[in-house]
């Protein structure tokens, strides 16, 4: 078990899950985040936790009984609607088996359960990481926007999309799915939108075709949150001359992109609670490895950026965490446990990217809404 100082840098599910199960074994590792405190944004949609992923990591971690006290097992539930409104496909999993495939649970629940699972000042928030300097040794001291610094045995890099600790590793950087999303919302939707409400039913509802498409999921607290789908260019609102706080302006440019569509599915465009935010879909390069550096490795989306049509992004980041906090803790050095993970790591995450490539440009295709159908009745 080494006793290097280590930092982990990024207080999302993988960095989180990976100081939750060092410190069950008497591991201390420091986690530094960005942001000011845990609640000064919002964490994003919801969650499916799959058995040999997500769930695995939970266990490992000792949560699993808190995870279930917050999770949504009917959230299971997978529609496909055409675009002209018909329902295509409905899968809603056995009463008897609702527990154990795949349950729901919010982002921001999630990271609670696993911050509050930490020792108090694990998480050190507001430490924004400009730079990480190589001292020699496989020691980097990593320098923070306010000034201040600190130097680490290990530096584990579990910072997203746009991870500076990639850099140390890495040239590769995210790049453009050709897929858009505009992610709008519904609150209270069974009492104040009962026909979206309905037409989502109690988990995912996906309406895709010939390039674009819907996807409406329940969260927590009668919320729904829906992602807008376009394959379009990245700047396709500064060639319309679009500007996205134009709430109005938004909403017409949208309208006018889904002419072809359900009146009942753009009702999840024109009665939307909480504006429009645009966001462009991103993926590292596949396969995307380095050579072994001493001293530093990368898990979740620093390490395996791509498209959510894989399902597997926070999965993938949990099992990152619980397998690299076990090689520390059964490895008889450092160096020796990054070898043991990213023996592992590289081979699986370069298996999901292009699962999940795959995934995208099925669903975003000119005849996604057959390729779709025939994927969810193979996989149900």
């Amino acid at each position: 078990m080494p006793t290097d100082r280590i930092a982990i840098i990024g207080a999302g599910p993988g960095g989180l899950t990976c100081a939750r199960i060092l410190q069950q074994h008497g591991i201390t590792a420091a986690v530094y985040d960005l942001d000011a405190s845990r609640s000064v944004r919002d964490q994003g949609g919801t969650l499916d936790m799959h058995p040999d992923s997500g769930q695995h990591a939970l266990r490992e971690a000792g949560l699993w009984d808190d995870f279930l006290a917050r999770a949504r097992p009917e959230g299971q539930q997978m529609r496909l609607v055409s675009r002209d409104g018909r329902t295509l496909f409905d899968q809603v999993p056995p009463e008897a088996d609702i527990a154990e495939g795949n349950p729901e649970i919010d982002r921001g629940q999630l990271r609670d359960l696993l911050l509050d699972s930490l020792k108090p000042d694990t998480v050190l928030w507001g430490h924004k990481m400009t730079r990480a300097e190589a001292l020699g040794n496989g020691t980097h001291r990593l320098h923070f926007a306010d000034g201040t610094s600190t130097d680490a045995d290990l530096v584990i890099g579990a910072d997203g999309a746009r991870s500076k600790v990639r850099r140390l590793l890495s040239d590769a950087t995210p790049l453009y799915t050709g897929v858009t999303f505009v992610e709008t919302g519904l609150d209270d939707a069974d009492t104040r939108h009962p026909h979206l409400a309905e037409l989502t039913g109690s988990g995912t509802m996906m309406a895709l075709d010939d390039n674009q498409g819907f996807v409406a999921q329940r969260n927590s607290g009668g919320h729904i949150r829906t992602y807008i789908g376009m394959r379009i260019a990245e700047d396709w609102h500064q060639r319309a001359g679009l500007d996205l706080t134009d709430t109005v302006a938004v909403r017409e440019a949208l309208l006018k992109k889904f002419t072809a569509w359900s009146p009942d599915l753009l009702g999840f465009i024109t009665d939307t609670d909480t504006g429009y935010t645009n966001r462009p879909l991103f993926a590292l390069p596949v396969p995307h490895t380095w050579t072994h550096t001493p001293g530093v490795t990368l898990l979740g989306d620093a390490a395996h950026l791509m498209s959510p049509f894989s399902g597997m992004g926070a999965n993938l980041a949990m099992l990152d965490g619980a397998d690299l906090a076990h090689a520390l803790i059964e490895s008889p050095t450092t160096d020796d446990a990054i070898h043991a993970y990213e023996t592992v790591l590289l081979p699986r995450s370069i298996q999901a990217a292009e699962g999940a490539a795959e995934g995208i440009n099925s669903a975003f295709s000119h005849d996604s809404a057959t390729q779709t159908l025939a994927h969810m009745t193979q996989r149900h």
